[in-house]
C-alpha cells in the first residue's frame, strides 16, 4: 500500500542543521543524494504507523487506513456511514465484514474468534457491522440474507461470502482471497 502523506512544520528555515531548504532532513526516508525528501509528499510502503523523530523534531505518520478509523490487528464496528470510506481507503488489501446482530446466538460465538483471526492476519482489514435498523440499507446493499454472515472484499468488491457460524470455511475464504 502507497501512503502519501503532507507535512507541515510550524516553520522550516535553512540552517546547518536543516540545509535542506524547505524539506526535512531524515536519513532513514531520505534520497541517498540530497539527504532530504520533499515536505510536500512522501511515499511509504507500509500497513503501520511510522514514528520518526530528530533533534527536537518528531512526527508520527498514519495509513489513509487508520485516518479513515480501520485499526490493524483489531476488529472495527462500521456502519452505514463508514463501511465504504474504510474500504475505499483498503486499498488493494483483504477486507472481512462480519455481518450480525445483537440477538444472534452463532454471532455471539463467532465474535471473539473473529477477533482473534484479526489479531493473526495484519495484512487484512476486519471489520463488523451490526445488521440493526440504521444500518438495513448496506445490509440490503451487500445482500445479505442470514446472520451470521462474512463477506470478503478485495479491490473494494465482495469476492466470496460464508454463511453461519462456520469458523474453518471462513478461514479457508480468507486464506483463498489473502492468496489470490
Amino acid at each position: 500500500m502507497a501512503l502519501h502523506f503532507s507535512l507541515s512544520p510550524p516553520s522550516v528555515r535553512s540552517s546547518p542543521s536543516f540545509p535542506c531548504s524547505g524539506r526535512q532532513p531524515i536519513p532513514a526516508l531520505s534520497d541517498s543524494k540530497s539527504g532530504c525528501f520533499s515536505s510536500r509528499s512522501l511515499s511509504v510502503s507500509s500497513s503501520r504507523s511510522i514514528g520518526v523523530s530528530g533533534g527536537n523534531r518528531s512526527f508520527k505518520v498514519n495509513s489513509s487506513l487508520e485516518t479513515a478509523g480501520a485499526t490493524v490487528g483489531k476488529v472495527t464496528e462500521v456502519n452505514k456511514d463508514t463501511f465504504w470510506p474504510i474500504v475505499n481507503a483498503a486499498g488493494d488489501k483483504t477486507v472481512v465484514l462480519d455481518m450480525y446482530t445483537q440477538w444472534c446466538g452463532p454471532c455471539k460465538v463467532m465474535a471473539p474468534k473473529f477477533q482473534d483471526l484479526s489479531e493473526k492476519y495484519l495484512d487484512v482489514v476486519f471489520l463488523k457491522l451490526d445488521c440493526n435498523q440504521d444500518n438495513k440499507p448496506l445490509a440490503k446493499e451487500l445482500g445479505i440474507k442470514v446472520v451470521p454472515t462474512f463477506k470478503i472484499l478485495k479491490d473494494k468488491k465482495v469476492v466470496k461470502e460464508v454463511t453461519g457460524a462456520k469458523f474453518d470455511d471462513l478461514v479457508h475464504a480468507i486464506d483463498t482471497v489473502r492468496s489470490s
